[in-house]
């Protein structure tokens, strides 16, 4: 690195006035807690510039332990130009450092500016400051109770590998009551994960919470209210987080267990409050209230699995004896837990949703969505012209004419690669619904998340349409590939194309040559008003690719 500073900022610098105090300066490792976490969770590293004479902090980073000095000398500049609230921007008589390396460093760097640069083999008072962020780690509470360790970490492998959100929607709310716990409250358990993002239980502790949140969360968009709306919250929460395959996790973690056989999960507990923000641990007696109620839970949807499989949404009663997770061989310590489907409150939000069964069945009569064959993949790009010709004369390829200008670098084209058979099968299909007589996209809301979506229909000759993808409305990688393909469309007249490809497993997914290429069908593409349904609800997933 350079050993010395642009004499513009010598001469800034020089501008500062100089007061007869002393600074420290050092950069230790360190592992978060008191200090923060870095985001990218790797190793790091803290710089403190403290003023000796006046007992501040001037400054302060965090940087990964790999960062040469010269981060060093920045966070020293910003200790004078730039100091943290109160002190005022100077220049120090002397500095002193611990590592000798560094002292030799800032002597030439500072040169011109009158600072001595001294070494110290002690520095009190970043000694002391370290001293005090890892007392304050010492003095953080367990997020569980030690002699809640063992149960609940059992318990949250068994919920785990019970997946109750496979049969169980974030709408269907689980009344619990445990009588014997007077100070716990009537419980509302909702369950996440059915969406295949963010697994884990909520448990409120008033209905009245359950309520506001969900009514808050439908009129909010903008981060920072989704923020205030979430800290409304009064309940109690596990949630599971995943680890990559093969990443080794804290021993120290009393909750890591394995998820499966390909990956790992950590199940966090922890309370949320309006007054008491987010609230990482939790006591002895929320620990007994969160394990009676989580596992009166599992014991219920083992019971009626099929019911709720079957989305069978009527009231459905059953009382449960929990072992005390402390005392499970004394009978007369088991407590009782009572639970119950709330089929009223579904239909409640149901309706804030604007979702009836009745709409339901009207879109499916509308809109098909058993086409695209399964683990097909799909995306939206462009056939450059020369390919397009060899397609149009190839025997090998069903091709279907259409009347387009050439112009611009190639056709617009919704590939659909997957396995010979299935391909094949496809064209089959198509050939007896009358070819594909356009292609378009409808938005569509999906009700129970109120996400947006652009979804992509085909039409075909027999005026039935299909659905071949959803497109998350506001992602930038669908917003691009719809512009583009909106113009090529306006070079081609309005006119695109569906090309359909074998070799979906092999080195030639994403990129077919033309010898996979089994089917081509020119088309039009069709306006939202051209396809003529409106806004639709969404019930269908596809996985797409850009």
């Amino acid at each position: 690195m350079t050993s010395s500073l642009p004499s513009s900022t010598q001469h800034r610098l020089q501008q500062l006035p100089q007061i007869p105090s002393v600074w420290e300066g050092d950069r230790r490792p360190f592992n978060g807690g008191a200090l923060g976490e870095r985001e990218d969770g790797e190793p790091g590293e803290c710089i403190l510039w403290v003023d000796g004479t006046e007992g501040l902090v001037r400054s302060m980073d965090v940087i990964p332990e790999t960062s040469g000095m010269e981060t060093v000398v920045r966070t020293l500049i910003r200790a004078m130009e730039m100091p943290r609230s109160p002190a005022p921007p100077c220049r120090p008589k002397k500095i002193v450092v611990r590592n000798r390396e560094l002292q030799f460093l800032l002597r030439g760097i500072l040169q011109g500016l009158n600072i001595n640069v001294e070494y110290q083999a002690q520095l009190p008072l970043i000694d002391e400051l370290f001293r005090t962020f890892d007392s304050i780690d010492d003095r953080r509470p367990d997020s569980v109770p030690p002699l809640f360790d063992a149960p609940l970490k059992k318990l949250a492998r068994e919920i785990w590998h019970l997946a109750p959100w496979e049969v169980l929607t974030d709408l269907d709310i689980i009344a619990i009551q445990i009588p014997r716990l007077e100070e716990v409250p009537p419980l509302y358990a909702c369950v996440m994960g059915m969406l295949g993002e963010e697994y884990g239980i909520i448990l409120y502790r008033s209905l009245e919470s359950l309520k506001n949140f969900r009514e808050m969360a439908m009129g909010e968009e903008d981060n920072q209210s989704l923020e205030q709306v979430f800290l409304s919250q009064d309940c109690w929460f596990i949630n599971y987080e995943a680890g990559d395959q093969g990443e080794t996790m804290p021993k120290e973690n009393p909750l890591f267990f394995s998820a499966s056989q390909d990956g790992q999960a950590m199940a966090i507990f922890g309370s949320i409050h309006p007054l008491e923000g987010i609230r990482p641990f939790i006591d002895e007696g929320e620990a007994l209230a969160i394990y009676c109620a989580l596992e009166g839970l599992a014991h219920f949807v083992k019971a009626h699995h099929a019911d709720f499989e079957a989305e069978n949404l009527e009231l459905i009663s059953k009382e449960v004896q929990v072992k005390h997770p402390l005392k499970p061989k004394v009978a007369k310590e088991q407590l009782l837990v009572r639970l119950s489907t709330q089929p009223d409150l579904t239909a409640e939000f149901l309706a804030q949703l604007g979702f009836d069964e009745e709409d339901e069945e009207d879109d499916d009569d509308l809109l098909e969505d058993d086409l695209i064959p399964d683990n097909s993949y799909m995306s939206l790009g462009m056939v450059p012209w020369e390919l397009v010709h060899s397609l149009r004369s190839s025997p090998m390829v069903h091709y279907q004419a259409g009347e387009f200008r050439q112009k611009g670098d190639g056709m617009p084209v919704l590939m659909i690669q997957t396995s010979r058979p299935k391909a094949k099968d496809l064209i089959r299909r198509l050939q007896q619904e009358g070819e594909i007589a356009g292609l378009g996209f409808n938005v569509g809301r999906d009700p129970w998340t109120e996400t947006k979506y652009d979804l992509g229909i085909l039409k075909t000759g027999r005026d039935k349409l299909f659905l071949f993808g959803e497109f998350l409305l506001d992602a930038p990688a669908h917003r691009q590939a719809k512009k583009n393909w909106e113009r090529r469309c306006r070079d081609t007249k309005g006119y695109c194309a569906v090309l359909i490809a074998m070799g979906v497993t092999g080195q030639s997914k994403g990129r077919p040559e033309l010898r996979h290429m089994l089917g081509y069908f020119e088309t039009r593409f069709l306006t939202p008003q051209e396809l003529g349904l409106g806004p639709l609800r969404l019930s269908l997933g596809v996985d797409l690719d850009f």
